[in-house]
């Protein structure tokens, strides 16, 4: 007599059930524990800028109707020698959606190249979709390196 090919044995209602039953707790719990880890391990932060950064440029290599782009902590800022000689910082992202700012010497303002927005000198919003205007920092030279930090809110 031949042998007949053995099926497999099917699932059995209550293996089903077990199985699905050690899932759910096990989703519960991983649901629940990574939150109290996220609250408990604090996140990593940037680098602070409470005492300002240092820029490791000197003053008098900055030409005028120039602009340079700078670290500020985790985010980008703007110095500009204006044609008139002055300095100034902003913070170089853009208020409309983020893009990183530029400044145009052929036309002495700061350009968003992401949406064509347009600052002044003095960081207002003059054209394009830049709700607000940019952040000002407040800028030092000591020992002929240039300091800049950020303004109390006002």
């Amino acid at each position: 007599m031949p042998e007949r090919p053995s099926t497999p044995r099917p699932l059995r209602r209550r293996k089903v059930l077990s199985w699905f039953l050690g899932t759910t707790v096990g989703a519960f719990l991983a649901s629940a524990v990574y939150p109290v880890t996220r609250f408990l391990i604090p996140p990593k932060t940037g680098e602070s800028t409470a005492g300002g950064v240092t820029l490791d440029l000197k003053e008098a290599a900055i030409r005028p109707n120039t602009g340079q782009i700078f670290k500020f902590g985790n985010q980008p800022g703007i110095l500009i020698r204006t044609p008139a000689g002055e300095l100034r910082a902003f913070t170089a992202v853009c208020t409309h959606l983020q893009c990183t700012v530029q400044y145009r010497p052929d036309s002495s303002h700061i350009w968003c190249a992401c949406h064509n927005g347009h600052y002044d000198l003095q960081g207002k919003n003059i054209a394009g979709p830049p709700p607000r205007p940019l952040e000002r920092y407040a800028l030092n030279v000591r020992d002929d390196k240039i300091v800049v930090r950020r303004t109390a809110p006002s």
